[in-house]
Order: C-alpha cells, then structure tokens, then sequence
C-alpha cells in the first residue's frame, strides 16, 4: 500500500522528468508532470550515454529502443591539434561487468519521444504542455505548485514536488538554494556536417587537446545514415554569434581540425554558454531537485545528460521505498547526499579535469598529462579502472555507499 494518492507533481519534460515520470508510474505513484513549453525541445547538445545509463533505461524498454538507431561506440581517442592519435581506449575492457560495454550516441531529441510515448502508454500520469510552473508553498504533508496554463494561473496539490525544469530552474530559485560553482569563460560552438571523420581514423568520440582551440567530436545517426559529425570547440565570449557562426569563421576552423581540399558541409551550427554548478542541496521538505535544475559541467566526458538519468532513477527509488512504508523521509535526504556527492566527485572533478588537460597552455605540462594518457591506454589494468571511471560506473558505486 502507497502513503496517500496525492500525486507527485514534476515541472519539466525533459529527459530526467520524463524518466522520473516513468520510474514512479511503473510503481503505481501516480504523477503530473508539466512542461512550460508546447512540446517536447529540439536539443542538439548532449547525445552520449554510458554504459549505466543504458542499464537504468533497459527495463522500461527505452535502451532497445535507442539501439534502433544509436550510433554503438566501442572506442573513444584523445587526439592532438594536427590530429595525431594520442590514445584511444576499448569500452569491451568493460565487458565482464556491464550487458553494454560501449557508448551509445543518440540526440536528446530522440530520447525524449522514446521516453514520453513509453510513458503515456503505461499510464498513470497526467502530461501537460505548455504549462509553466511559477512557484510552490509547502508543509509537513505535501505542496502546493502554482502553475501558469496559457496565461490562468492554477494551484496543483501534489505530495512532493521534483524540479527537473533545467538550469534556470523557477523551482530551485524558489527554494533558495545556492546553485554554487561557476561558468566557463569561453562559448561553445557546435557544429554539424555529414563528412566521415572516421574515413580519416577519427574515433566516433574523439577528444581534440589544444591549447587554444580544443574540442570534441562525435558522431550521432541524424536522420539515418551516414549521419552527423558534431563538433564543440571554444570560442571568444565578447563577439557576437553572427561573427561566431559566420561561414567563412565556421569552415576555418573546421579546417584547423581537419583540413581537406573540399569546404565542408555544414547541417546545423549554434553556440551555447557552459557552467559548472551544483545545489548546496538536492531537498528541500518535499521539494526535490534532479537534472540541470540540481548541477550544470562541461560537455567534456558526456556526463551532463547521464547524471540527470541517474538522478531520476535514485530519486524514483527512494520515492518508492517512501511510498511503500519501507522508510522515512530520511529516504529522501539519502538521495541528496548520494547524487550531490556523485555529481561533486564524479561529474565536476572529471569533467574540470578533462577539459583543462585538452586547454593546457604550457606544452610541457600538456605533453606530460599527454604521456599519462598514453601510459595508460597501453596498460590494460590502467585503462579499465580509467574506463571505469570516465563510463561513471566507479563513481555510481561509490555513491550508493552514502548511507
């Protein structure tokens, strides 16, 4: 039996919302879910799921659908500037301890249909679009959520309420929760053309080190074969995005990191500003954080859009345990401590690292960190633990330990 049939209220429809809808729904907690845009966003950002990831989203039948069509990435690089391979490491090391011993490139856009269309088919949830949540009042038993249709603004009582409404998050700044960290200098350009980096020896996740111009590369299926190649690199905060994104600017770099006699064929290019932030806390009483709206990184190691999924499923958990009389709300607190220090430890010190080790401007420090990677690649037992790690699987372990 459930505490109460008030349902949990979660603002956002992105890829953690839907996927904590879908968590407590599939344990008969009944959910509304509201999302202040028409429908679903068109995100052409993150698309790199590790191997936990896909085990967390198997049983609810999303990951053999994202197989349908993602792109399988057995093998990530490290790359220098000239685009020398440095180091390139095998996810099969992985194979004894995950059922997906690879990366799986999928755009975010495909995720969140997947996701949704499982959802309404279960049941069990109300889904609104278009409506924006403005802000809550709560107490010991429950929320109130204020909620903006079209315009009419209405109250929503639910039992708890879960913030999974992105890095502006109405729900966090609600709360008062320092979102503490800080945000990059640089802007982010991303790029997408069709040509084959792979015909050249390109991984289909390449990370390029540069002092100046360091980046990453990876390949998603678009809208088939052969699919897309999106490149980020980091561009001058103080220029506009019309000089950024400027032909002739985009077609020179893409050339600096791969010169060919042909321009290349730019598909989509935008740019985008990069944080590094975490909540001084995940709960507040029956107000929760998760994804984006909980902790912003770099997209250097994929770890953003993994995290939110890790979140939703821990949160799911003990929202469940809740439910069903197996613990108190100390439940709750559990997973504040547990995904707040996963996401301090795993996602903000790797990603940090990573992208400072691909901007290094000292050469000898680089060429050394460089050396490091390649001593590591070269020794299998090295090259697991890294591959433990960077695939976010250490870490989650080491989290579910926080009691």
């Amino acid at each position: 039996m459930t505490r109460g049939r008030r349902p949990v209220v979660i603002a956002g429809a992105g890829p953690t919302g839907l996927m904590c809808a879908l968590a407590l729904t599939r344990q008969d907690i009944p959910v509304v879910l509201f999302e202040a845009e028409p429908a679903l966003t068109h995100d052409l950002r993150a698309g790199s799921f590790h191997p936990p990831t896909l085990e967390m989203m198997a049983p609810y039948g999303i990951t053999a659908r994202m197989l349908e069509t993602g792109v399988i990435v057995r093998h990530w690089q490290i790359r220098n500037k000239p685009g020398d391979l440095v180091a390139e490491f095998d996810l099969n090391l992985l194979a004894d301890v995950t059922p997906y011993p690879h990366r799986l490139h999928l755009e975010q856009h495909k995720l969140t249909p997947i996701q949704l269309g499982i959802l309404r088919q279960a049941g069990g949830a109300e889904i609104h679009f278009g409506h924006r949540v403005l802000g809550f009042t709560q107490n010991a038993d429950g929320v109130s959520v204020s909620v903006d249709s079209g315009g009419a603004t209405r109250m929503v009582e639910g039992s708890w309420l879960i913030g999974a409404d992105g890095g502006r998050s109405a729900v966090r700044k609600g709360l008062g929760v320092e979102f503490e960290g800080f945000t990059w200098p640089e802007i982010f350009v991303v790029v997408s053309t069709p040509y084959d980096f792979g015909a050249r020896g390109f991984a289909r996740n390449t990370y390029i080190a540069d002092p100046v111009e360091f980046g990453a590369m990876f390949k998603v299926p678009d809208d088939g074969p052969p699919g897309l190649w999106r490149i980020a690199y980091p561009a001058n905060p103080d220029e506009s995005d019309e000089a950024l994104l400027a032909p002739a600017r985009v077609e020179a770099a893409m050339q600096r990191f791969c010169a060919r006699p042909e321009p290349y064929d730019v598909r989509y290019k935008s740019t985008y500003r990069v944080h590094q932030r975490v909540a001084a806390s995940f709960r507040s009483g029956r107000v929760l954080l998760a994804g984006d709206a909980a902790h912003l990184n770099n997209p250097l190691g994929g770890f953003g859009l993994n995290s939110g999924i890790h979140d939703a499923v821990n949160l799911a958990d003990k929202l469940g345990r809740y439910f069903r009389g197996e613990g108190g709300e100390e439940l709750l607190d559990r997973y504040s401590r547990q995904r707040r220090a996963a996401t301090i430890e795993q996602v903000q010190a790797m990603s940090i690292r990573n992208k400072r080790m691909m901007e290094e401007r000292d050469p000898a420090v680089q060429r050394e960190r460089l050396r490091e990677m390649i001593a590591i690649a070269g020794d299998p037992p090295r090259a697991r633990e890294h591959l433990l790690n960077t695939s976010m699987i250490s870490g989650l372990k080491r989290a579910e330990q926080i009691s």
